[in-house]
């Protein structure tokens, strides 16, 4: 499933017009993205919980040449799911 293919679907059982899906779909995407990047966590009970973790800068080398390489710090999100997403995923 694809975004167009969620917002479709949306539409469909809310019984929203397309483009009212779309803003819906597109507005909860940019403050789940809004909330990481202010270092908030996204928790939907039941489903699943967006967070930001931190990865150290480090060492690695090039696997062709041998040569070590610096790899930056960064921050990286990170989705946990739920236990009734786990469960409905699992029936």
């Amino acid at each position: 499933m694809n975004k167009n293919d969620l917002i479709a679907r949306v539409a469909q059982d809310a019984k929203l017009t397309k483009g009212d899906a779309s803003e819906a779909v597109e507005a909860t995407l940019d403050n789940v993205i809004k909330a990481l990047q202010g270092g908030d966590e996204v928790r939907l009970v039941g489903f699943g919980t967006f967070s930001v973790t931190q990865r150290a800068a480090s060492e690695g080398r090039n696997p062709r040449t041998g040569e070590k390489i610096h790899i930056p710090a960064s921050k990286n999100p990170k989705f946990k799911a739920g236990k009734a997403l786990k469960d409905a995923v699992n029936t």
